[in-house]
């Protein structure tokens, strides 16, 4: 009975530990990290949107784990002299809210790329955003799609760089199968707020870069604890986990997306493969062009910038926005 009782307060004593530090390292990140643009309430959703130039319209969609400072490293700069960008976490990341019949528990179902773009797109029209070029990267390129299948007639164009677009064989990898499942909702992830060292977290963004190297700075500025919060990771292992079978409902509407669409994709991502994606997406798009970038890895918008940049200028064009 004594050891039965030993056994019990050990345990109850290292789950208070584990929350403890988990809810010390968020609040950190909350503190380093806090709101870069406007929180705009929508249908009681809080969506984190930032503006920035003039011109013709802008929205920049973040992949996978990210939130918007991953284009306000360098890559807004380079576009506010002609264009108006518009800047989402998407919903679950970074500051912006869950939807809430995704949030809570372990088990709960993930907003789906036609949710988010839906609530982004009330988000774009409170702050008068018209006929926008909508770029995504990675998991966000299918939102820039959903986006686009919603609005045909007030989309602009759409860039897509290294964005998922396609079914794909096999599964995700370990890790999002343990964080997805109850055991890694209910233990790994609050272990993983709570403990993960700051050079493994280094370590995986690198690993985002190969075969480039990350940009000095990019780790710092991104703000990875915001991606290692309880819900933030909850709520990316949930999308990534359910988005195949969305991608497999998208793919038979793709003709109808008639305006002007770039794609930019490296031919060394191993993470969203160019001969999976864009390659075999390109020629399913009535008017698209794919630019590929030799020896590129999953991270375009850094280390191959100019070439992105000149994509969504073509799209504009392509679009007759300039």
């Amino acid at each position: 009975m004594l050891f039965s009782l030993t056994m019990i307060a050990v345990v109850l004593g290292l789950v208070i530990l584990v929350q403890w530090r988990a809810t010390t390292r968020e609040a950190a990140a909350d503190a380093a990290y806090p709101p870069i643009g406007e929180l705009i309430d929508i249908d009681g959703v809080t969506v984190h949107a930032r503006v920035q130039g003039s011109g013709p319209d802008l929205i920049l969609i973040h992949g996978a784990s990210g939130n918007m400072r991953d284009f306000t490293f360098d890559m807004v700069d380079q576009l506010t002299d002609r264009y108006r960008v518009i800047l989402f976490d998407r919903p679950g990341l970074g500051w912006t809210d869950n939807l809430p019949q995704h949030a809570g528990a372990w088990n709960a179902t993930a907003a789906t790329p036609h949710e988010q773009a839906t609530l982004l797109q009330k988000a774009a029209d409170r702050l008068g955003v018209s006929n926008p070029i909508v770029l995504g990267h990675s998991y966000g390129g299918a939102v820039a799609l959903a986006w686009g299948l919603l609005r045909p007639d007030e989309t602009a164009a759409l860039v897509l760089a290294s964005g998922v677009s396609e079914p794909w064989e096999g599964d995700l990898g370990w890790q999002y199968k343990l964080t997805g499942s109850a055991f890694g909702s209910g233990i790994v992830i609050p272990l993983v707020t709570a403990f993960l060292p700051q050079g493994f977290i280094r370590a995986s963004v690198n690993a985002i870069f190969v075969p480039q190297d990350t940009p000095d700075g990019y780790n710092d500025h991104i703000g990875t604890g915001l991606a290692l919060r309880r819900t933030s990771m909850r709520a990316n292992a949930q999308q990534v986990n359910t988005l195949l079978p969305e991608i497999k409902k998208m793919v038979a509407q793709y003709a109808t997306l008639t305006m002007p669409i770039e794609l930019v994709h490296g031919t060394a991502d191993t993470i969203v493969p160019l001969e999976v994606h864009a390659a075999i997406a390109t020629p399913q798009l009535p008017d698209a062009r794919l630019t590929t970038l030799p020896g590129i890895g999953h991270m375009p918008q850094h280390v191959s910038q100019p070439e992105v940049v000149a994509a969504i200028d073509r799209a504009a064009t392509r679009a007759g926005l300039r």
